[in-house]
């Protein structure tokens, strides 16, 4: 394997990219935070997950449902019962096959997802304003680069037709002990 060289004022310091990252971290966990401030007495942070891989998904088996957000399927049933007596999500029978039942959204679930989405994207526009147009373009390209390095794909443009709302992949297999 070939040696990369280093550009002429780059940092081949990976424990400051690593403090960089992690700083850069903590305040996308704020920004996160602080988007679901208005849900908080409803929706807890893993509650929420599931509602976004619920809204991603569409409806969803409870077997899948953990396997996607991996816990175990007592931990989602759990979770599934607090949002649907929220109002949240609901159970209706899988219509090809009437013993399994499917988990989904309800219309106040898809607008919860829809309003802490909206919130978190509007925090995050206001710093990105912050930058110049170099800095912008430099991130762009650093996080699309740590971002392929992770095997997380890009998330959608705003107006897309199928949201991606917290950017983790729901389609990536997980490796699991044997």
């Amino acid at each position: 394997m070939p040696e990369r060289e280093t550009p002429p004022g780059a940092t081949d310091d990976v424990d400051a990219v690593t403090r960089a990252v992690l700083t850069a971290s903590r305040l996308l966990v704020a920004v996160s935070a602080r988007s679901l401030a208005e849900v908080e007495e409803r929706v807890t942070l893993p509650q929420f997950r599931m509602l976004v891989v619920l809204s991603t998904r569409g409806a969803t088996k409870l077997v899948a449902l953990a396997d996607l957000l991996q816990v175990a399927p007592s931990t989602a049933m759990r979770m599934v019962d607090r949002l649907i007596a929220a109002g949240l999500a609901d159970r209706k029978a899988n219509p090809d096959n009437r013993r399994e039942t499917l988990l989904q959204l309800t219309e106040e679930g898809r607008r919860t997802v829809a309003d802490v989405t909206a919130r978190r994207r509007a925090e995050i526009a206001a710093i990105v304003e912050r930058l110049t147009p170099t800095q912008r373009l430099a991130l762009i390209e650093a996080l699309a680069a740590f971002n392929e390095a992770g095997g997380e794909p890009l998330a959608p443009v705003l107006d897309a037709a199928e949201p991606h709302p917290l950017g983790w992949a729901v389609d990536v297999p997980v490796a699991r002990d044997a």
